[in-house]
C-alpha cells in the first residue's frame, strides 16, 4: 500500500478540521447614550402706532386781535413678551462600527472558526437593539453558530497636559479607553455560552514646547484602542472555551500578551 506525504495528510486534516469549525457572526458594538440639554428662550415685539394734528387761528380787526392754537395726539402700542425655560433629557441608542474589525481578526487567529456576515442593524435606534435574541429570529446572522453580542459600558476620552520634571516643556497626552460586555449565543437554543468584559486601549503622547500647540492622532488612538480590544476579547473567549489553553498575538498591543495554545473547539 502506498504511503501518502505527510504534508498531504496534515493538509488533509487541516480542511476537515477547518470544516467543521463553527461560524460566528460579531455585531457592531451597541450603546446607549444619555443626552442632556437646556432651553432658555426670549421672545419680545413691541409695536406702536400714533396720530398728530395742528391748527392755529389769528384773528386781526381794527379794535382787537386774537390768535388760538389746538394740537391733539392719539396713539397706540403693544408689547408681546414670552419667555421659555426647560431642560430635557433622553437616551440616544445606536451602534459603534469602528472597532469590531480586529475582534474578527483575533477570532480567525485562532484558526478554528469561521466568520458569518451579519446584516447591520437598520432599525431606528431604540432599545430593541438590545434584543439579540429577537434579531437571531429574524434572520439577521444567516447561517451563524453563534452570535458575539457587545455593548460599550465604557467609554472614557482623556486630554492631558502635565509638566515634564525637571524642565520647561509640557507633555499633552490623549487617550481612550473603551470597555464592553460580550455575550456569546447559540443561534438554536439562544445558551450564552460565553460572557465577560474586555478592554481596549490607545494613547498618542506629544511634547509642548514655546507655547506650541499639537494636534494629536485621533486615527493612531482608535486604532491601538481596535487592536487592543480584539486581542483581549481573544483571549477571554479561548480562556472560557479553550480548555485553558492560552492564544498569543503575534504583535502584542499596550502590554496585552499572550501564548500560544490548544486549537478551541465548540460544541455543536
Amino acid at each position: 500500500m502506498k504511503q501518502l506525504p505527510l504534508f498531504f495528510l496534515l493538509s488533509s486534516l487541516l480542511v476537515a478540521n477547518n470544516s467543521q469549525a463553527a461560524k460566528i457572526a460579531v455585531t457592531d458594538l451597541a450603546y446607549a447614550e444619555r443626552v442632556s440639554g437646556y432651553i432658555h428662550l426670549v421672545d419680545y415685539h413691541h409695536k406702536s402706532s400714533g396720530r398728530a394734528s395742528y391748527s392755529e387761528r389769528e384773528r386781526d380787526s381794527f379794535e382787537s386781535s386774537s390768535a388760538s392754537s389746538r394740537a391733539s395726539y392719539s396713539g397706540k402700542s403693544q408689547t408681546d413678551y414670552t419667555e421659555v425655560e426647560s431642560r430635557y433629557s433622553y437616551i440616544e441608542y445606536g451602534e459603534l462600527r469602528k472597532f469590531v474589525g480586529d475582534i474578527k481578526g483575533e477570532i480567525l487567529k485562532t484558526g478554528d472558526f469561521k466568520l458569518s456576515q451579519a446584516k447591520p442593524y437598520t432599525a431606528k435606534g431604540d432599545e430593541k437593539i438590545y434584543d439579540i435574541i429577537s434579531r437571531i429570529k429574524k434572520g439577521a446572522y444567516p447561517g451563524a453558530d453563534y452570535v458575539l453580542f457587545g455593548t460599550v459600558s465604557e467609554l472614557d476620552f482623556r486630554d492631558e497636559v502635565n509638566p515634564i520634571i525637571g524642565t520647561t516643556t509640557l507633555s499633552n497626552t490623549f487617550s481612550l479607553m473603551l470597555v464592553a460586555e460580550f455575550s456569546l449565543i447559540n443561534t438554536r437554543t439562544y445558551e450564552v455560552k460565553a460572557a465577560f468584559s474586555a478592554t481596549g486601549e490607545g494613547q498618542d503622547m506629544r511634547v509642548v514646547t514655546g507655547g506650541s500647540r499639537v494636534v494629536p492622532s485621533r486615527g493612531r488612538v482608535i486604532s491601538e484602542v481596535s487592536k487592543s480590544l480584539g486581542i483581549d476579547v481573544a483571549r477571554q473567549i479561548n480562556e472560557q472555551l479553550g480548555g485553558g489553553g492560552t492564544y498569543e498575538n503575534a504583535e502584542p498591543v499596550s502590554g496585552n500578551t499572550m501564548q500560544e495554545g490548544q486549537v478551541i473547539h465548540f460544541s455543536q
